[in-house]
């Protein structure tokens, strides 16, 4: 989750707490907890699904490409059984050792090719999941701006926005507005009926195994 609260906070300390100047009189002050926001946005939902189908594709190639350098593998052991066996005449084991060293390279070759495979397709993965990070935090910030503006609050503050210790910026604020509900409402009133919050934890770029 670190990188959500990275983004959210970077959100919050840019936007929301200048949605207007402080007036005469009593300030009136809103809540809004971003990462509820976020995880419950139905648009969220829909693009971690479609994040799970690109790195499912990834996976699928991954292990196909495994499967091929494993029986490269089991038929370098059988080529090494021949190489160790006193029974072979020498010029076949020098034949069996031509086609092994061919073999192992090509083994060699196949792996590095998997890693570069796995480590362009990941950062390229991760980067979009970034940006429709991004996207849709705009998105829940505007709406948030706008609401602010239409009730005349004077600061809307983030109450899930953490410090550096992982304690929260504000412990306690005096007759504030909690407008996270009315907000959510607003953000899925066009939802799909069968788009539902995700039980994952969302978007969080996370390489896949090597």
């Amino acid at each position: 989750m670190t990188i959500i609260r990275r983004f959210i906070a970077l959100v919050a300390a840019t936007a929301l707490l200048g949605t207007a100047a402080a007036q005469e009189g009593k300030l009136k002050i809103a809540t809004v907890d971003m990462q509820q926001l976020f995880k419950e946005y139905h648009r969220t939902n829909e693009a971690q699904k479609e994040i799970n189908v690109e790195r499912a594709k990834i996976q699928k190639d991954n292990n196909e490409r495994l499967d091929r350098i494993r029986t490269l593998d089991t038929d370098l052991q059988g080529m090494r059984k021949q190489l160790e066996d006193p029974s072979i005449a020498d010029s076949k084991k020098q034949s069996v050792f031509t086609e092994w060293n061919v073999k192992q390279q090509e083994g060699i070759m196949l792996d590095r090719e998997r890693r570069e495979f796995l480590q362009r397709r990941n950062q390229s993965l991760n980067e979009k999941m970034v940006q429709r990070m991004k996207g849709i935090l705009e998105e829940i910030r505007k709406l948030v701006e706008e609401k602010a503006k239409a009730e005349d609050f004077d600061y809307v503050f983030d109450k899930s926005g953490l410090s550096t210790s992982q304690v929260p910026f504000f412990l306690y604020t005096k007759d504030a507005t909690d407008i996270t509900a009315v907000l959510l409402k607003e953000l899925n009133k066009d939802a799909p009926a069968e788009s539902k919050p995700s039980e994952e934890a969302p978007l969080v770029p996370v390489p896949l195994g090597e």
